[in-house]
């Protein structure tokens, strides 16, 4: 079953991640205050600084923007998606045998209206809403041996976890001397399709296993707000619709070149 922390450990996020975005905000509207020239620049590629800090090095996104005419715009991103190792405790040891198998991938786009009545220039600089859509897939085989103050015993792991989202955002691009931006996505409420497949065979008596299970559980829980699935012993498969409208859901900052 899951563990009744999962909403604390969600607040706790949630505040740390308002705190950070406010300071952010401030020295970046400071920044922002300098004079821009007038050369009309209609792209932009990025890169997602986000995705590497919650998922691991190994994320890769890269992205590309387009302004269109009437203060819109469109952006499409893609890469590589990381599915980053539970961690026990800080203390314990558990040590992974071999990296058997370890792939993923983030593909998403969405649509943005500049706000023209509130934005002092032309898209895209200023507050912006729309519709989005993102997809990731994660699929991870591991082999691990456990040798901690709560599980001694050998685990195989295999977790295939996909996860189909649409919404609606709201965010804030910043642009500076005319060429470099910070795209800040603030808030995405949507609907997330999700289908998970694992497989998990262990030495581990029936206890441990379940305090085990229970703390993979609640780490899934924390990375992807509005998933409320859970993992069972042996082989387990589920699929459906969840409601993730968790404040800071797609929350994301993106640091792009225009040209």
């Amino acid at each position: 079953m899951k563990l009744n922390s999962h909403n604390s450990y969600l607040a706790i996020g949630f505040k740390k991640a308002v705190s950070f975005l406010l300071l952010l905000t401030a020295v970046l509207t400071g920044l922002s205050t300098q004079a821009q020239n007038d050369t009309i620049r209609k792209n932009t590629v990025r890169f997602n600084i986000t995705n590497p800090m919650l998922f691991g090095n190994k994320s890769t996104i890269l992205g590309y923007e387009r302004t269109l005419k009437n203060n819109k715009s469109f952006s499409v991103n893609i890469g590589r998606a990381s599915f980053p190792l539970p961690r026990i405790s800080g203390s314990d040891s558990m040590k992974v045998q071999n990296d058997f198998k370890e792939h993923g991938f983030h593909i998403s786009a969405d649509y943005r209206f500049y706000l023209k009545s509130v934005n002092k220039y032309d898209a895209p600089r200023g507050i912006y809403i729309g519709p989005y859509y993102s997809s990731n897939f994660f699929n991870r085989t591991n082999k691990w041996d456990l040798n901690t103050t709560s599980f001694q015993g050998e685990l195989k792991t295999n977790l295939m976890l996909g996860i189909h989202s649409v919404g609606f955002q709201l965010g804030y691009q910043f642009v500076f001397w005319n060429r470099m931006s910070v795209d800040m996505i603030l808030i995405g409420p949507g609907i997330a399709y999700y289908s998970i497949k694992a497989n998990i065979s262990t030495s581990l008596s029936e206890a441990d296993k379940q305090a085990l299970l229970d703390k993979l559980n609640n780490f899934l829980s924390e990375k992807f707000p509005g998933y409320n699935q859970v993992i069972s012993g042996g082989e387990f498969k589920k699929s459906g619709i969840e409601s993730t409208t968790s404040i800071g859901f797609r929350y994301m900052v993106m640091l792009g070149y225009r040209f």
